[in-house]
């Protein structure tokens, strides 16, 4: 029987940004253009890794700041988190460096968290383009160092990319393909503490040569000694006793009989 673990999945962004375009191209293979706000949304989606069942929890947020309480309350029991923006806003970039921040007041580990910066709508970044790409991994690998983040861009509507997005947070969050990774599940593997890979096995028999002997030359003058004291102890026991310790041994309990008998004696009147 497998261990089931539940995580859940926060996705936070401006409004407009293509939020829940991503989720529906990913989790429902669908796509349209007519726009409705999110109030809040939750999806369930269950994996099977072999030895664990992932079930996972998407939280499709709203962009606009209307709901702080429900904010706050997203980001605090979250594992893992999806900012986006769009190629085509600016200002979207801002919001999610907001977003971020929120993260980072609210959760002292921010550092082990799970993120992934995406911008989306990279299929109008031709003509349209407001935001490089490099000046997001500017913001994020020199003013935010030491994060599990990763930064891409996709397009919700041509499907690019929209896999690749959530494969990110399975290398993230140690969730390792075994032979190339496919849209199922099947063919992946949950790397622990306990994995160790064959090569690695091969690495720890094939080892230093040198330690290894030093090791062997421990051990063996341990076990000779061992057996020098373990052969000494048996010979002092095998070895019988001269005659003139025990007659020295039989004097000395003698005397120390009558000596004994001495002190005990009382007289009677």
């Amino acid at each position: 029987m497998s261990d089931v673990e539940r995580i859940r999945l926060v996705i936070l962004g401006g409004a407009g940004v293509g939020k829940s375009c991503i989720i529906k191209r990913f989790l429902l293979k669908t796509y349209s253009d007519k726009y409705r706000p999110t109030v809040e949304d939750l999806y369930n989606r269950e994996y099977d890794f072999g030895t664990v069942t992932l079930k996972v929890d998407v939280l499709d947020t709203s962009g606009d700041m209307q709901f702080p309480a429900m904010r706050r309350l997203s980001i605090a029991t979250a594992h893992a988190f999806l900012l986006v923006y769009s190629t085509t806003s600016e200002p979207s970039l801002g919001c999610v460096k907001q977003c971020f921040e929120e993260i980072r007041e609210q959760r002292a580990d921010y550092q082990d968290i799970p993120i992934v910066i995406v911008g989306n709508k990279s299929d109008l970044s031709v003509k349209h383009r407001e935001v490089r790409i490099e000046d997001v991994s500017e913001w994020v690998f020199c003013e935010l160092p030491k994060l599990k983040v990763k930064v891409m861009e996709c397009s919700a509507k041509d499907d690019v990319n929209i896999v690749e997005v959530f494969k990110t947070f399975l290398s993230l969050s140690r969730i390792i393909p075994a032979s190339g990774i496919s849209e199922s599940t099947s063919g992946l593997k949950r790397r622990s503490s306990a994995y160790v890979s064959a090569s690695s096995k091969d690495k720890m028999k094939t080892g230093n040569p040198s330690i290894s002997c030093e090791r062997f030359s421990k051990e063996s003058s341990f076990l000779s000694a061992g057996c020098s004291d373990e052969a000494s102890t048996s010979d002092s026991k095998s070895k019988p006793r001269s005659r003139s310790l025990i007659r020295r041994s039989s004097r000395k309990t003698k005397q120390q009989i009558q000596n004994a008998s001495g002190t005990e004696d009382c007289n009677i009147q």
